[in-house]
């Protein structure tokens, strides 16, 4: 392209004489200078009201507006810092560098026999785990290390884990593990090597958790140890329902999750555990959808299953079922509402000593509705072994509140 030039056009000169014009001051200095000056604002006001332009030349957002409809900047909250890619660089070296030493991986190894042969053999499968103590003590996942829903399909049956075996961060000696506890419930599970002077990892509160909050998954996916993805905090508190119809409240991330992720540490920008990574959605249009458990719930399942190898929990003593309005249209000629239905009550258990039998309909349970069993489920759960929880149910039509002690689930 060629650079602009400034051309001056040459005539022929006339040999022509003309009279000097007069020269004024008003007409040659005054009104080319206030010309300019209202070129200048006018060019100013345009400006000033283009947004892009303002957030330019002022360093400022975009005017919001009130429920009127009219444009108002709160000067008082603006961020005028700019974003350091560096800074931001180093916040995910510094998260990985703190929390890498405490994440490790395990192995594990399956007994499985098929119908095609009385020979049983070994599969491996691979998950992570977070260090909770220096001592050896090391929270993941139920379902990386067991199988106590006795996998299975027509052709061939997974037994029991037969060997854990752990690998630390920088480290190639394979640990073997042995089995602390397991609470299928809450898919978490407690494992122990035997080793001192480990690198406990930082537990934070999950309840201060925001969405859109910056976060890292750590973990072992594909047996890639000491892996990290990076995302945010998409959701709080989602309900999801896993293959086996057990129900969670979970942290939603859009940190890629893989297989061998699970038991891993979903850390915040302080290097602190916020959640362990269970589950991940998966199919054709899918993508970074992550669950992982609130660090906050699990603190009370592992420091049961340290101490006691299970958890304890409070329990009723009934099996149930759930009546819904589809049921109630579907038997009109039988007195039912919506609740949680009593199907059996279990000898000597709480529900047999308060007085509740099969055909009851739980409606509420302790001023609360009780839609459901995962209702009654929840509040029960809200209870310690011990206490007293008031029911009110439906009887062949009738209400009737009933007081009943929990006892431990045997």
């Amino acid at each position: 392209m060629e650079e602009n030039k400034n051309y001056v056009e040459v005539k022929s000169q006339e040999r022509s004489f003309k009279s000097p014009k007069k020269y004024s001051f008003g007409k040659n200095v005054l009104v080319p200078f206030a010309s300019g000056v209202l070129g200048a604002g006018v060019l100013l006001g345009v400006a000033f009201n283009v947004p892009y332009v303002k957030q330019n030349l002022l360093g400022i957002s975009n005017p919001t507006q009130n429920s009127q409809g009219s444009s108002s900047v709160n000067y008082n909250n603006l961020n005028t810092d700019l974003i350091s890619l560096s800074n931001f660089s180093d916040t995910g070296v510094y998260v990985a560098q703190t929390v890498r030493p405490s994440i490790v991986g395990i192995s594990v190894e399956y007994s499985v026999s098929t119908i095609f042969s009385r020979v049983t053999s070994t599969a491996k499968a691979e998950g992570s785990g977070v260090i909770i103590s220096q001592d050896g003590y090391i929270l993941t996942n139920n379902h990386v290390i067991s199988t106590s829903s006795n996998s299975s399909n027509s052709y061939y049956t997974v037994g029991e884990a037969t060997k854990i075996t752990v690998t630390l961060y920088n480290d190639e000696t394979e640990y073997e593990a042995k089995v602390i506890g397991t609470d299928e419930q809450t898919d978490l599970a407690v494992i122990k090597i035997d080793k001192n002077d480990l690198s406990a990892a930082t537990l934070g509160d999950s309840d201060s958790v925001q969405v859109g909050e910056w976060c890292m998954a750590v973990g072992n996916p594909l047996g890639m140890q000491s892996s990290v993805t990076t995302g945010s905090v998409s959701a709080l508190n989602r309900t999801i329902t896993d293959s086996d119809g057990k129900s969670f409240t979970l942290i939603q991330t859009d940190a890629a999750i893989n297989e061998g992720n699970s038991g891993g540490a979903l850390v915040n920008s302080k290097g602190e555990v916020i959640g362990i990574n269970t589950l991940k959605a998966s199919g054709t249009g899918v993508e970074g959808l992550g669950f992982a458990i609130p660090i906050n719930s699990t603190k009370s399942i592992y420091s049961d299953l340290i101490q006691y190898n299970k958890v304890k929990r409070p329990y009723i003593g009934i099996t149930g079922s759930d009546i819904t309005d589809s049921i109630i249209k579907n038997n009109p000629t039988v007195k039912l509402v919506i609740g949680a239905y009593v199907r059996s009550v279990e000898d000597y258990s709480p529900a047999e000593r308060a007085g509740l039998r099969i055909g009851d309909i739980i409606i509420k349970a302790d001023g609360k509705e009780v839609k459901n069993m995962d209702d009654l489920n929840k509040i029960k759960n809200e209870h310690a072994i011990g206490d007293t929880m008031t029911v009110v149910i439906n009887r062949n039509g009738e209400e009737q509140e009933i007081s009943l002690t929990l006892a431990e689930q045997p």
